[in-house]
């Protein structure tokens, strides 16, 4: 059972990625791009769960992976913003 969940979650992530790569592809923005990136690392952590026995989810090296995915979204927030305020400055 447990399997199975976390085969549909890293499928969620995987098709989520997906999502956030055709709008990246359609507007270029980086924001998408960056929300893509954390989405796919997220999956492949997941499925990563699986395949290693002996990895499980309180190991150090399964968290640092989403410290990582993560992070990614937090410096696509910040690069939005920061773009938006330069964009306000120049008005």
């Amino acid at each position: 059972m447990n399997e199975m969940l976390i085969g549909a979650i890293a499928a969620c992530c995987f098709v989520i990625g997906l999502f956030f790569l055709r709008f990246w592809r359609a507007t270029s923005d980086k924001f998408f791009l960056f929300f893509a990136l954390s989405f796919f690392i997220e999956g492949a952590n997941r499925v990563s769960l699986e395949l290693f026995p002996n990895l499980h989810e309180a190991s150090p090296s399964y968290y640092i992976i989403r410290v990582i995915s993560y992070s990614f979204i937090i410096v696509a927030i910040l690069d939005k913003n920061r773009r938006r305020k330069s964009k306000s400055n120049f008005k």
